[in-house]
């Protein structure tokens, strides 16, 4: 089953998301001081590309905390409504509702990618 979905999660879009996930990644990282933040979009372009089947676990110290802080106010708030948003209209409807779920994982990892390890 969820090889099946990732299946269609890449066919219904999942490796445009991947993409543009991957290349902010990579505009993150022509200065020295978006290392951080490219290494936090290329984590979660990795789950945007293949997402079923993968558990984040949340956690870290301080320090990553506050660089999760940091990411609220540049970038994370608008990133994660949008995640949202997109998990509310696929629940819409009863068969959009897995892939649904997948929004909203990358809605509470979008808010939040320091200290977010994907398994």
């Amino acid at each position: 089953m969820r090889f099946l979905g990732n299946v269609l999660w890449v066919i219904l879009g999942g490796i445009e998301m991947a993409l543009v996930w991957f290349l902010a990644g990579v505009v993150c990282m022509l200065t020295v001081v978006g290392i951080p933040l490219g290494i936090q979009c290329m984590k979660i372009a990795g789950l945007v590309l293949w997402p079923f089947g993968k558990k984040v676990t949340y956690g870290g110290q301080f320090v990553q905390q506050l660089g999760n802080i940091l990411w609220i106010l540049l970038a994370g708030w608008m990133l994660a409504s949008v995640a949202g948003l997109l998990g509310i209209v696929y629940c819409a409807t009863i068969v959009g509702i897995p892939f649904g779920l997948q929004w909203f994982k990358f809605c509470k990892l979008a808010l939040m990618p320091f200290g977010a390890r994907v398994e």
